[in-house]
């Protein structure tokens, strides 16, 4: 069965990217990035070195575990994260990267400082240079967006210039005594893209308007990208945030763990989400009337997903 998700390359025109990203992300929310600029040889090192960092005893990795910090950076453990409306909490943990900012920087109030773990050598140079990396393939994706909503390639710089971004490092362990939970249960994300690796194995799905769960399953080394709720809300849905889970796998592979990078780019804290007055007319009305800052936003759905 092909895939009706748009398989794109950033080397593309951007013209042709606007247009092929602007359907797809329309009506499935996802699309499947090539080309993307990211060194297949540091994704390697870094698929590596966060299996390292998995494989440490339990004590070693709760260290790292930041009492009230809201999952933000370092360490969250396994079954802590629930999504939006469900009760059984997420059979996966992970790991968070946020940006660094220079001492006394505005925006240090809103960005807490990255921890790294002493017991896994390179993790820290690996991963801000990924982080540095991801941004600049998220700076391209949004360049052509803004291209399809009619607006000038550069606008959402200055929405996303020192943006709140997580890089998640997730390991889904074999399946054990399930009891209903799943790997990550039906949800969409916060943020305003996110740009997924590791997503070759089965069991990412997204919810189509028609309520079927279509497979996302990109080449080895690919990205699959999708919108997130802020940026949904900026288009007034026009870019759809899709509901998306990863089930559970059966048979052999459920003895088997799974591990993934998601990128969740995000606008700068004090940004305010107000809906562009090119996705408002009379057959698409005003759904979000009341703006909020981007970080308001997230308070509230961290509270939501168990995190604060």
């Amino acid at each position: 069965m092909t895939s009706p998700i748009a398989a794109v390359s950033l080397t593309d025109p951007i013209e042709d990217l606007a247009d092929k990203l602007g359907e797809s992300f329309g009506e499935y929310g996802f699309a499947v990035v090539q080309d993307h600029g990211i060194d297949q040889d540091l994704i390697a090192k870094a698929e590596e070195l966060s299996r390292a960092f998995f494989a440490l005893p339990e004590d070693v990795k709760r260290s790292y575990f930041i009492q009230g910090g809201g999952g933000a950076r370092g360490y969250t453990p396994f079954k802590t994260e629930v999504a939006k409306g469900y009760d059984k909490k997420d059979l996966k943990e992970f790991w968070h990267i946020g940006r660094t900012l220079p001492e006394g920087d505005p925006l240090s109030g809103y960005m807490a400082p990255n921890v790294w773990p002493d017991e896994v050598d390179g993790f820290r140079e690996t991963f801000e240079t990924l982080y540095a990396e991801f941004e600049k393939a998220g700076a391209k994706i949004l360049s052509a967006l803004a291209v399809h909503l009619g607006l000038a390639p550069d606008w959402f710089n200055a929405t996303v210039e020192k943006g709140n971004s997580v890089m998640r490092l997730l390991h889904y362990p074999p399946i054990e005594n399930a009891d209903g939970a799943v790997r990550a249960a039906p949800h969409g994300d916060i943020n305003t893209i996110t740009l997924l690796l590791g997503a070759e194995e089965a069991g990412l799905e997204l919810l189509s308007k028609q309520g079927e769960w279509i497979p996302v399953q990109p080449p080895k080394g690919a990205l699959a990208v999708n919108i997130g709720d802020m940026l949904s809300r900026l288009t007034n849905d026009k870019l759809r945030s899709t509901i998306h889970q990863v089930r559970n796998p059966e048979g052999e592979r459920a003895k088997h763990s799974r591990y993934s990078m998601p990128f969740f780019l995000h606008f700068r804290p004090d940004f305010l989400i107000e809906t562009l007055p090119s996705c408002i007319d009379d057959e698409h009305p005003d759904q979000y009337p009341d703006s909020l800052t981007a970080h308001d936003f997230l308070a509230i759905r961290l509270k939501e997903i168990g995190l604060m």
